[in-house]
C-alpha cells in the first residue's frame, strides 16, 4: 500500500490549518483551524474489507514537569511516548480517500461527540481526553481528530504518523468509548497491509524557522 496527502508531504511540515494550536507571539499558543488533513491510499490487498486510520505523535514528553513552563525547556534526551490524535475505524473497503476537513473543521471545547462518525465509520477518543481531564473549560470526551499542539518549549520537532491499515474484517471488535491502544489490540491478526506518512510540527519559534 501507498499513502499520500495533498495537505503535506511525507516528512514535511504540517500546515497550521491541520493543527490544534499555532504559534502566538504574546501567549505562546493560540487555537488553530484543526481540520483533518487529506489522505489518499492505493494498493490495498485482495480481501480487504475495511480500513482503520490512526494518527499519533511519537514525540510526547514522558514527564510533564517542564511542559509549557516559562523559563524552562524540555530536553531532547527525555524519553518520549505516544499521544493519539485520531482513531478512525470501519472505513469501508470502497473508500480510498479522505477529504481535508471531512471529519474535523474546528476545535470543539469539551470535546466532540462519538463514536458514530460520517460515512458509516466510528471514531475513538483521542488523548486530549486525558490531557484536558482536569481543565474546567476544556474537559470532556474528544472523539475523532484533533491536530498537533506540541509543547511550545520543546527542543525537538514532533512527528505525527498517519497510518492506514487494511483489515480482513468489516467491523472492528471495539465498542462504545474506545481508544488508540484498544484499536491496536483489536486489530491483531486482522491486518493485511498498512502504509504511513509522517508530518512534522512545532510551536517553538526557534524551531519553526
Amino acid at each position: 500500500m501507498k499513502l499520500t496527502s495533498q495537505s503535506f508531504v511525507d516528512q514535511g511540515r504540517m500546515p497550521t490549518r491541520n493543527a490544534f494550536g499555532k504559534i502566538d507571539p504574546q501567549m505562546h499558543v493560540a487555537l488553530a483551524d484543526n481540520a483533518n488533513p487529506h489522505l489518499s491510499w492505493e494498493g490495498a490487498p485482495a480481501g480487504t474489507r475495511s480500513f482503520v486510520v490512526i494518527c499519533h505523535d511519537v514525540d510526547v514528553p514522558s514527564r510533564p514537569d517542564d511542559v509549557n513552563q516559562e523559563g524552562r525547556s524540555i530536553p531532547a534526551e527525555l524519553p518520549r511516548v505516544d499521544f493519539f490524535h485520531w482513531v478512525l475505524v470501519d472505513v469501508p473497503a470502497s473508500t480510498h480517500e479522505i477529504a481535508e476537513g471531512a471529519y474535523s473543521r474546528e476545535i470543539t471545547p469539551r470535546g466532540k461527540a462519538g463514536p458514530m462518525a460520517p460515512f458509516g465509520t466510528r471514531q475513538g477518543v483521542n488523548d486530549y481526553t486525558s490531557w484536558f481531564a482536569s481543565d474546567h473549560d476544556m474537559s470532556g470526551d474528544y472523539f475523532g481528530y484533533d491536530g498537533p499542539c506540541p509543547p511550545w518549549n520543546d527542543t525537538i520537532l514532533h512527528r505525527y504518523v498517519f497510518t492506514v491499515y487494511a483489515l480482513d474484517i468489516d467491523r472492528l471488535g471495539v465498542e462504545g468509548r474506545f481508544s488508540g491502544p484498544d484499536v491496536i489490540a483489536a486489530m491483531q491478526g486482522h491486518v493485511l497491509d498498512k502504509a504511513s506518512i509522517t508530518g512534522i510540527y512545532t510551536l517553538s519559534p526557534a524551531l519553526a524557522g
